[in-house]
């Protein structure tokens, strides 16, 4: 890989992709950041709104267009654009209709940033991480998706609401899809290094079965009442994506459960789902082996068995 640059490019400049270079802006991550998006009027009024601000932020670069010579010499690369969920709509018809779109972007995104690592938003994340690999040609360590990383942090929000702690006490992972079969790691989660399953305070008692379910609830159907209100969720998925770029450019070893190809891990093998990895300068440069019990372990084998089975469908 060349000399790091700093330069950030956005594959769509719709709530997702405006958001996340939004949040890297305020938090002075990357010197430049590129939005490329097809909607030229779009990706101009959000190039436009953004420099307005430079100002008052760590001094940036910010450019967009909607021709994709942009995105030259990008450091990394973030894909937040294409189709969404519709109502009715299943998730292997928009896992088609985004693998789809992957075949011919991803191509050529690298024809103009061929040391690019690749960060995959879109959605099903996981399905079309995989995608993004085996048509990129990349190495392993270079594709990679924002997999659980907004997920745990809903699950920590939930247990320091519950709990009476601040969130950033609470230590825990979502792991395996984002979406439905993802898994909580009770057994490994932790509130100031106390198992959360054995939390105690005045008036909080440990948590109960029925705890955990409600908290579980809440992660996976969160992103439903969001959308329902405002259309979209963009605020915490702008601040997760940004923290990924963030370990990725100042090479931080942070621990985040992206999405990366597993091989032989706890057996499994061949499928992109999201385990704690230590993310840095490479991308990914390790998956930890973190302890499951025997249910989690089930659970994130049966969630890649769901993973794997829509990426054969459609063809990969």
């Amino acid at each position: 890989m060349g000399k790091w640059q700093g330069k950030i490019g956005i594959v769509g400049a719709g709530s997702v992709g405006a958001t996340i270079a939004y949040a890297c802006l305020v938090k002075g991550i990357g010197k430049h950041i590129s939005l490329f998006d097809v909607a030229k009027s779009r990706v101009d009024a959000e190039v436009l709104d953004l420099n307005h601000g430079v100002q008052f932020v760590p001094m940036a670069t910010i450019d967009g267009s909607d021709d994709i010579n942009v995105m030259t010499d990008c450091d990394v690369i973030v894909v937040s654009a294409g189709a969404r969920q519709k109502p009715g709509q299943s998730r292997i018809e928009l896992a088609g209709i985004n693998a789809e779109m992957c075949r011919t972007l991803i191509p050529n995104l690298l024809k103009v940033a061929p040391d690019a690592t690749i960060l995959m938003v879109t959605n099903p994340v996981d399905v079309l991480t995989y995608v993004a690999l085996k048509v990129s040609g990349l190495p392993t360590n270079r594709v990679f998706g924002s997999g659980t990383v907004l997920d745990s942090a809903r699950f920590r929000y939930m247990i320091a609401q519950h709990c009476g702690v601040a969130v950033q006490s609470v230590h825990g992972y979502i792991v395996a899809e984002h979406g439905d079969t993802e898994i909580p790691l009770w057994s490994t989660t932790t509130i100031g290094g106390v198992p959360v399953q054995s939390w105690e305070m005045p008036g909080r008692g440990p948590l109960t079965a029925d705890d955990e379910k409600a908290i579980l609830h809440g992660v996976r159907n969160s992103a439903g009442v969001i959308i329902a209100g405002k259309g979209a969720t963009n605020y915490a998925i702008g601040l997760a994506g940004s923290t990924i770029l963030e370990a990725l450019l100042w090479n931080e070893h942070r621990v985040l459960p992206v999405s990366s190809l597993l091989t032989d891990y706890r057996g499994i093998s061949d499928v992109c789902i999201s385990v704690p990895t230590v993310v840095g300068h490479r991308g990914i440069e390790r998956l930890l082996p973190v302890p499951m019990n025997a249910v989690e372990e089930a659970g994130l084998r049966a969630s890649a068995d769901s993973i794997r089975n829509v990426i054969r469908t459609l063809g990969f």
